[in-house]
């Protein structure tokens, strides 16, 4: 997410949470949604807070006696209890939520807790500004926002628990069969003989192989430049 300000946007953007720091997180997200962006976080009962697990639960006592003093159950404040909801109400806190743009910035954001279908096949990316390993020193204590929410009325921590565990032993067989595949495909170009084929087209401009970055932009500059020099000749014979 350290990307170029003028670099167009991703059509969604997924954040695995899991060791990122909560305020720094939530402030990186808040930026990308009101530039524009969509966010998906997941993973939420990963996410970290710096401070000891007595200080935060201190904390959390405090905001929870925060009341509306004649009708608490309309009015709020709710004290959301799931870590995906306690990222959701930080990003709020930092987003002018109740103006036009705010809620539309809110309305791009999503959160969860675990790796829900069908954001499981989809690339998960980091935020390096938020990073726990970067930014916090190894002997500050931290504390894992799901285990504060199960201390807190936060039910589904097994539950959550229990589906990563199918998830990354479904993921794993797919990567094994994967695995399998890209080479039993490797052995049959090579029984095949298609080395010679492959390199007659890409002497024609084809390219077999995934292109490395940047390599459409030099060859449609090389076929300018091969252009130019056509033209160049053509006024020259003129």
């Amino acid at each position: 997410l350290n990307r170029p300000a003028r670099k167009m946007f991703e059509k969604e953007i997924v954040i695995d949470g899991s060791g990122h720091i909560l305020g720094r997180l939530a402030s990186t997200v808040a930026k990308e949604l009101l530039a524009g962006q969509k966010v998906v976080v997941v993973r939420c009962e990963g996410i970290e807070m710096t401070g000891s697990m007595i200080r935060n639960k201190m904390k959390w006592a405090r905001y929870m006696r925060l009341r509306h003093s004649t009708n608490p159950s309309k009015h709020g404040p709710f004290h959301y209890r799931s870590p995906a909801r306690i990222f959701w109400r930080t990003v709020r806190g930092m987003i002018p939520h109740k103006s036009y743009r705010g809620k539309q910035a809110m309305a791009r954001m999503q959160t969860f807790e675990g790796v829900p279908e069908p954001f499981d096949k989809k690339k998960r990316m980091v935020v390096p500004n938020a990073l726990k390993v970067l930014h916090v020193k190894t002997y500050r204590k931290t504390t894992v926002l799901g285990e504060m929410a199960s201390q807190s009325g936060w039910k589904h921590a097994d539950l959550i628990k229990k589906l990563e565990a199918q998830r990354i032993a479904k993921s794993q067989e797919f990567y094994v069969e994967k695995k399998a595949s890209v080479v039993k495909k490797a052995k049959a170009e090579a029984a095949a003989g298609c080395d010679k084929i492959n390199s007659t087209l890409e002497s024609f401009g084809y390219y077999v192989a995934p292109t490395e970055a940047g390599a459409t932009a030099a060859l449609k500059a090389e076929m300018g430049a091969i252009s130019n020099i056509v033209e160049e000749l053509k006024e020259e014979e003129e």
